[in-house]
């Protein structure tokens, strides 16, 4: 589902390939992810649902089915199966994480009473870090 819209639904591949914008159209780099995951997942003993996934020795490639791009702009929208899972992971990690956040805050605020920040580091190579 990734890379975007088929090539023949993509208002932009064609200008941007001409642009040089992209090297690759949108149906290529699926293709490409496809025939470099697929042998991946059989490596880690991970069955792909895709009853339509198969190698074609002709072209080289494997064939696979067709995206559900309903689906994928469901799930873009934030109406996917884990959807839910995923936003209460996040405020989960967000409120786990708020610690390191106060100590930094707490850590600025006494350097700043202090006089002021630390130096900056100075490099391992002795190279300035001046632009």
């Amino acid at each position: 589902m990734m890379f975007g819209p088929p090539d023949a639904d993509s208002p932009n591949t064609a200008q941007s390939m001409r642009w040089r914008i992209k090297r690759h159209t949108n149906d290529e780099l699926r293709q490409r992810f496809v025939d470099m995951t697929v042998p991946q997942a059989g490596a880690l003993g991970v069955t792909l649902p895709d009853p339509l996934l198969r190698w074609n020795a002709d072209r080289g490639h494997y064939d696979f089915g067709p995206v559900d791009w309903d689906e994928f702009k469901q799930v873009v929208a934030g109406h996917g199966a884990c959807n839910a899972q995923r936003i209460a992971h996040r405020r989960a990690a967000h409120e786990g994480g708020a610690w390191v956040r106060e100590a930094a805050a707490a850590y600025a605020a006494r350097k700043a009473r202090e006089g002021g920040a630390d130096p900056p580091a100075k490099p391992v190579d002795g190279t300035s870090t001046r632009l």
